[in-house]
């Protein structure tokens, strides 16, 4: 029998039960939800926080043009590609190649959002994320490129995965940069296969670069290994000179450079490639398949086509205002884009022309916004190659446009083949320029 005081007791514990609040029930994404609610300003939504997508969003915030910006990027922090071979090998640190996305657009005056980008339905000026729909009155694309596996293995995700498992390609802001390193220093003897993606391809991190860094670790370390470059191109490019000596002086005994070496077939369970310039068996292998535009290009149905109707695999753009052709409205930037020029084809698809790029399509978006003629602009670039790790050498290879009479695109290349340490010392002060310009706080 309860007395008082039990009954009170045992009444006020019932009464907490009752009273704890429920969980929340978990928030669903659908087709209405907002990613974020919409302002007075004209909006500039930014697909991909690389090199020219943050690049846009830092010169827009600066142009003053009274609008509002917003990144979307599914990485939730910045990782170069630029000076990532260098990493390989211990040149610079972790540190010097990450870098804060959220203190830039607070210092700059931008939205960054870590989302995924899943659809863009152009129609209706809506991107479509993971975490909700953001509308635009300007789009800016800037995924940079996604590896062509199909172009060897069609629909066999057996082996692409296990491809892309074992013999990760390290071109994208992912882990596979640490698999390789990891790979390279527990290499203990042997052939490793590089086949190198036909062109147009991303670089930085440029291949031959790689090749050089890799077999000055296996020269100085005595390991005995060799490393067979598949080149679908007839001969080394660009500053074939330079790399041309680096191998044959510097690793004579290690690296071997196969030109013409199209890729036929690969058959990464039993290690081995057939291709245009004749069949190889490796013992482990970095196999860089085909570059392609970003899924979100694809998505966004602007992939150009060639004459009879076929993908060209790259963005269609207007070749000096860069926007699409089919939708004045949707920029073009970085590695995404597709020719621009009948003289040379494709800009260079490097960090340095992403970032240039970025800084032209937000003046571009800025002239617009406020009512005033839109200016051709037009990038430059610069790239810097180590060949060797001790003595720290490097050459390089810088590239000037001029806009003709015509309306063409000319390109001058200037390759420096002559290595040396001061283009070391030169690449360094360029990254921590680039990194002022867009990354550091």
């Amino acid at each position: 029998m309860l007395n008082r005081r039990g009954f009170l007791g045992a009444s006020a514990g019932a009464a907490s039960l009752v009273a704890a609040p429920a969980l929340a029930a978990p928030t669903l994404i659908t087709d209405t939800t907002m990613l974020m609610p919409r302002g007075s300003k004209p909006r500039v939504v930014i697909a991909g926080g690389g090199w020219g997508g943050l690049s846009a969003a830092r010169h827009l915030a600066a142009q003053n043009a009274g609008a509002e910006v917003i990144v979307l990027e599914r990485n939730p922090i910045f990782w170069s590609l630029p000076m990532s071979n260098k990493w390989l090998i211990d040149v610079l640190n972790t540190d010097f190649l990450l870098h804060d996305m959220i203190a830039p657009a607070r210092k700059y005056g931008y939205e960054f959002v870590q989302t995924q980008v899943t659809a863009i339905e152009r129609d209706k000026k809506v991107v479509r994320t993971a975490h909700g729909r953001i509308d635009y009155d300007y789009l800016i694309i800037s995924g940079g490129i996604r590896n062509g596996y199909d172009v060897w293995f069609g629909n066999d995700h057996k082996a692409i995965e296990f491809t892309r498992r074992a013999y990760p390609s390290g071109y994208t802001a992912d882990a596979e940069h640490v698999a390789i390193k990891s790979k390279v220093r527990n290499f203990k003897g042997g052939t490793i296969v590089m086949t190198l993606p036909p062109p147009p391809h991303r670089c930085p991190p440029s291949p031959y670069e790689r090749a050089c860094v890799m077999a000055w670790h296996f020269k100085t370390n005595k390991i005995p290994a060799k490393i067979v470059i598949l080149d679908p191109k007839p001969r080394i490019m660009p500053i074939g000179g330079g790399f041309k000596a680096a191998f044959e002086e510097l690793y004579p005994d290690i690296i071997q450079h196969v030109p013409n070496a199209k890729v036929k077939e690969v058959d990464p369970f039993n290690k081995s490639i057939k291709t245009t310039a004749g069949d190889f068996k490796f013992d482990d292998a970095i196999l860089m398949p085909p570059h392609q535009a970003a899924d979100m290009v694809w998505t966004a149905d602007l992939i150009g086509k060639t004459a009879d109707g076929q993908p060209t695999t790259w963005a269609d753009i207007h070749p000096t205002m860069l926007h699409a052709k089919s939708d004045l409205n949707v920029y073009l930037v970085g590695d995404v884009m597709g020719p621009v020029s009948k003289q040379f084809g494709y800009y260079p698809k490097s960090a340095h022309v992403a970032n240039y790029i970025g800084k032209i399509v937000a003046t571009y978006i800025a002239q617009r916004i406020k009512g005033q003629e839109v200016k051709t602009l037009l990038p430059d670039n610069l790239c810097y190659m180590m060949v060797s790790g001790e003595p720290r050498e490097a050459i390089s290879v810088q590239f000037d446009y001029e806009l003709l009479p015509d309306g063409t695109i000319k390109q001058t290349q200037l390759d420096v083949d002559i290595r040396s340490a001061d283009l070391v010392e030169e690449d360094f002060r360029w990254a921590k320029r680039m990194f002022d310009d867009f990354l550091t706080v």
